[in-house]
């Protein structure tokens, strides 16, 4: 995984809200072995007007040019429904590395940690200022500070996370990582509670 430290970006905004796990990535298309290739069906349903990808919905936010970035801007109960982690690969997969909304279902936000994609929370207000930003509007978002901001006008929220995450997300670890980094430190628990049995 790569290190998240700061992050700064255009953002795509995803005014919905209870966007589910089968909206994200239809469960059509969870049959691959590795995370490669989820992007290209992330929204696909809502993306196309056919299943061969040839006619885009020119009006769906991933199909109009003027958005961009790698941050995903979305409403309320975000990755709510079926647990599946295709559904952190196929954001990730696309391009983008935070999700903000005002609440994220727990399954998938955990999801989301686990594969190194930053779910911010924010308030519902703060979430609706950043939805009236126009196109060219930028995010700043300090994982170590735990903060976003919108650089316009300066105003910021902090936002929680689990510590450990938090550790993994700034160097870039999974969990695996993360063991065999602190690996000389296990050796030295093991050793000394061998010596005091």
């Amino acid at each position: 995984m790569q290190p998240l430290v700061n992050i700064h970006s255009t953002f795509v905004p995803l005014s919905l809200e209870n966007i589910d796990t089968d909206q994200i990535i239809p469960a059509r298309f969870l049959k691959a072995t590795t995370r490669d290739g989820f992007g290209k069906n992330l929204f696909r349903d809502w993306r196309y007007i056919d299943n061969d990808q040839t006619r885009p919905k020119t009006d769906f936010i991933l199909n109009r040019p003027e958005y961009k970035g790698t941050i995903l801007v979305a409403g309320k109960n975000f990755g709510c429904g079926s647990s599946r982690e295709h559904a952190a690969w196929s954001i990730l997969d696309y391009g983008f590395n935070v999700v903000v909304s005002s609440f994220f279902a727990d399954i998938f936000k955990n999801n989301a940690l686990n594969n190194g994609l930053l779910p911010v929370q924010v308030s519902d207000d703060f979430l609706q200022k950043i939805f009236s930003l126009d196109s060219t509007s930028t995010l700043t978002i300090d994982v170590d500070k735990q903060t976003i901001m919108i650089d316009a006008t300066g105003e910021q929220e902090t936002f929680d996370i689990n510590n450990y995450k938090k550790t993994c997300l700034l160097n870039g670890y999974d969990d695996i990582d993360y063991l065999i980094n602190i690996k000389d430190e296990i050796i030295a628990f093991e050793k000394n509670l061998v010596h005091n049995l």
